[in-house]
């Protein structure tokens, strides 16, 4: 029985082979016919704008994926580029800025190293700026030889102001431009002086300067540093730059004129100062203060000082030494 079945099995096997292979040879002679190529051709020409619009289609649509994929990998790179040039411009700001913090300080060293009193460099770690004071604060106090009285400087040896408090590690400077702040200061022209006193808003203001005095714009004021024959010193040294005339006011029937100046420190922007550490100014100390013997011969009376001419520079007040 199983024998009977796969000779029928093969024998259907064998038609189909058989038959496959008539209607091949059918088609291989009907497609070498004229009349059928002719059919193939006009069915090929009649079908030639679909095939067409089929192959922009799918050109189209490769586009659009391709310009997709384009955009998607422009997006990802112009984000790339955006963080390094943000990145850039960070690290050039900061380079900019450690430039600028290192000019500044190579100029306090070269000032310091040409100024002849001792100073101490110090950090503005701290501003007040309100209506009524103008003041910084310092990071170096008495332990770094800072007392009360000390004239500070900022960069090209421009005045900024005068310790008005200290700690061991820290300062206040009273600045310039305070309203309690008052220099003796001189025209560079014509040396004549007069009062320069603080002002809020950033412009200083020069009073009691003789009227006969002729006073240019742009005119240079220095402190006058004056010292009396009885050894009275200015607080401040002599020939700090104070700041140039921007303004002069008068009157034809005053005896003083006033002038305004703009402070050669920018004092709303200081960020180191030199500190003078060894700069006395005021009274001498009471054993230097000369004794008014006018009118006196003989021998002078128990305990009376003898009379002498104050020494230019007094006595140093005792500061506290830096720690090592």
């Amino acid at each position: 029985m199983t024998s009977l079945l796969a000779d029928r099995a093969a024998r259907r096997r064998g038609i189909v082979f058989t038959v496959l292979i008539a209607i091949t040879l059918l088609m291989m002679a009907f497609s070498s016919n004229p009349a059928v190529r002719e059919v193939q051709n006009g069915i090929g020409f009649a079908f030639r704008p679909i095939q067409g619009a089929l192959d922009q289609v799918a050109g189209g649509v490769a586009s659009v994926a391709t310009a997709v994929t384009e955009i998607d990998r422009l997006r990802t790179d112009n984000a790339a580029l955006r963080d390094t040039n943000s990145r850039l411009e960070t690290e050039n700001a900061r380079s900019e800025e450690l430039k600028r913090e290192n000019d500044v300080l190579t100029g306090l060293l070269q000032l310091r190293s040409g100024f002849e009193f001792k100073t101490a460099a110090a950090a503005v770690i701290g501003r007040e700026s309100s209506e009524f004071r103008r003041t910084v604060t310092l990071d170096k106090g008495t332990s770094d030889g800072i007392i009360v009285g000390d004239v500070v400087i900022a960069s090209g040896g421009a005045l900024a102001g005068r310790v008005t408090e200290v700690v061991a590690d820290s300062s206040t400077v009273t600045l310039l431009t305070d309203s309690e702040s008052t220099v003796i200061g001189q025209l560079v022209p014509t040396a004549a002086t007069g009062e320069v006193v603080g002002q809020l808003g950033g412009v200083l203001v020069m009073n009691q300067i003789d009227a006969g005095e002729r006073i240019g714009l742009g005119d240079e004021v220095v402190t006058a540093g004056i010292e009396l024959a009885s050894g009275i010193r200015s607080p401040y040294p002599k020939g700090l730059l104070i700041g140039q005339v921007v303004d002069v006011k008068g009157d034809a029937n005053d005896v003083v004129q006033t002038a305004f100046l703009q402070p050669t420190a920018d004092l709303e922007k200081l960020e180191y100062v030199l500190v003078i550490l060894d700069y006395q100014g005021g009274l001498p100390p009471v054993e230097q203060q000369p004794v008014d013997c006018s009118g006196q011969t003989g021998t002078l009376p128990a305990g009376e000082q003898p009379c002498y001419t104050a020494t230019p520079r007094p006595a140093a007040t005792p500061r506290v030494t830096p720690k090592p």
